[in-house]
């Protein structure tokens, strides 16, 4: 069934005929005179949807057509504010949760690749400049953690604006006893908004405003990672690519060689749109008086509620189309000196020598390498004690400059498989912590789908009870 406007406003209809039958505030004539005929009015939507108005004003007179005025009855205590707030609010929490299952499939992608690919050690860069050997795991694990806070947010938003604004009326109340908490339960929702005000004024731009912000940065996000695969297509022999075919890469009209990555073009213009869509909500709700509609439209924050998840669903095309040579990776870290730091770090950790001792030493070293054309699995160990001896005579003097690592284990200290082995602190990318965090990740993320997914259970049970309980009148 489509949840638009004109869906909350008959299952309002229906709640208010329901709830105050309940309590005495209406007899049993108005209730089954004003359930057969918003029964009529729904059946005339199906038939024409041109009848699937957006504001009550409009719905009313529908109403009263297929009844009587006797009808209006059901409007007592109630205003088109607090009724298209309860709108707005619903329809914001339903596209709000449509976000979050498309960046629960993002994330359960990049745990899986995350697990698939433990043993694949790449470079990871800094400043546009390689930097470090990592596993890809870890770095997959980096983008997840950055994911994952995302969707908490997105959690804590939905939990903290699952609130019904029925009863507020215009902005203070009304002197219609109705229950709001009542409303509030068959409409799905946790609790009326306390505030009347509030109600009607604020909550109703705020909610739009805090999906999008954690839209925006989940796309900043999607935009960092594609930016960063998007380098690979500099390279003439990259390590990370896209499969080529279909929707993923499209040949160039002028040169047979180009395969463009033209799914990570779209996806990081998705990204952009996002964000665009995000400043657009925002603009929105800038300097005007409370109580007005600018910020409130569903169609248009709506936009950026389905942007945001065509974008992720993008992204997770993405992440399903990458093809990963992990054998070409390692190629490409021995070629550069993103193992330096690893000498510097050794000789200080295991033989006592200042860091910037050997750092210094370690510098020397690459620039040594790089102007005679030498990559670090070739390095010549004498080449190395003659570097140390110059380093510590220079800088150090007055302690043995034979250099104290075994060739064996200057060997060692290049080989970035086990540079990563050999960390030691929580949160790096040795083997046994990478396996923890994709435990970690996995149980966070499941512990949020499940919250999610109870929160979608319960307003299906409520809107089906609903259901029920107003079909007795008809």
């Amino acid at each position: 069934m489509l949840h638009d406007e004109f869906f909350w406003i008959s299952m309002i209809n229906k709640g208010t005929v329901v709830i105050n039958r309940s309590q005495g505030l209406i007899d049993e004539k108005t209730a089954r005179l004003a359930a057969g005929g918003i029964a009529a009015v729904e059946k005339a939507a199906q038939d024409d949807a041109s009848k699937r108005v957006k504001r009550y004003i409009d719905y009313e007179p529908m109403l009263i057509a297929a009844t009587s005025p006797e009808v209006t009855l059901i409007h007592a205590g109630r205003s088109s504010q607090d009724i298209l707030s309860t709108m707005r609010m619903a329809i914001d929490r339903e596209q709000a949760l449509n976000i979050a299952r498309a960046l629960d499939a993002v994330i359960d992608k990049l745990l899986s690749l995350a697990q698939e690919h433990r043993g694949t050690i790449v470079p990871n860069y800094t400043n546009g400049v390689a930097a470090q050997p990592n596993s890809y795991a870890h770095y997959l694990l980096g983008f997840a953690a950055a994911f994952l806070r995302d969707r908490e947010r997105l959690w804590q938003c939905i939990s903290r604006y699952n609130e019904c604004s029925m009863g507020a009326t215009v902005l203070n109340g009304t002197g219609w006893p109705l229950d709001r908490q009542a409303m509030a339960d068959r409409l799905g929702f946790d609790r009326p908004v306390r505030n009347a005000f509030d109600a009607t004024c604020e909550a109703p731009v705020d909610f739009p405003l805090e999906i999008a912000s954690a839209a925006a940065s989940a796309a900043i996000h999607v935009g960092s990672m594609i930016s960063d695969i998007m380098v690979q297509y500099a390279q003439p022999r990259p390590w990370i690519i896209l499969q080529e075919g279909g929707e993923n890469t499209y040949v160039s009209s002028a040169m047979p060689q180009k395969r463009n990555p033209g799914l990570m073009n779209n996806c990081r213009a998705d990204a952009s749109d996002v964000v665009a869509e995000m400043t657009a909500v925002l603009a929105r709700s800038h300097n005007v008086v409370p109580g007005m509609v600018d910020g409130k439209s569903v169609a248009k924050n709506g936009r950026m509620c389905k942007a945001a998840v065509s974008m992720l669903e993008r992204f997770l095309k993405v992440l399903n189309a990458l093809r990963i040579n992990p054998q070409r990776a390692l190629e490409e870290l021995n070629n550069d000196w993103t193992a330096s730091q690893e000498i510097a770090d050794r000789l200080m950790k295991d033989h006592g020598l200042p860091f910037r001792i050997g750092h210094h030493m370690a510098s020397r070293m690459v620039s040594w390498a790089r102007a005679n054309n030498v990559k670090s699995l070739e390095f010549p160990y004498e080449q190395m004690q003659a570097i140390y001896k110059a380093e510590i005579e220079e800088e150090f003097p007055g302690v043995s400059s034979i250099l104290p690592m075994t060739e064996e284990e200057f060997r060692d200290a290049l080989n970035p498989v086990k540079i990563l082995e050999n960390r030691r602190t929580a949160g790096s990318a040795r083997p046994s912590e990478v396996d923890a965090m994709i435990a970690e990740a996995r149980q966070k993320a499941a512990a949020l789908q499940q919250q999610t997914l109870g929160v979608e259970q319960k307003i299906q049970t409520a809107l089906a009870d609903l259901q029920a309980e107003f079909c007795a009148f008809l």
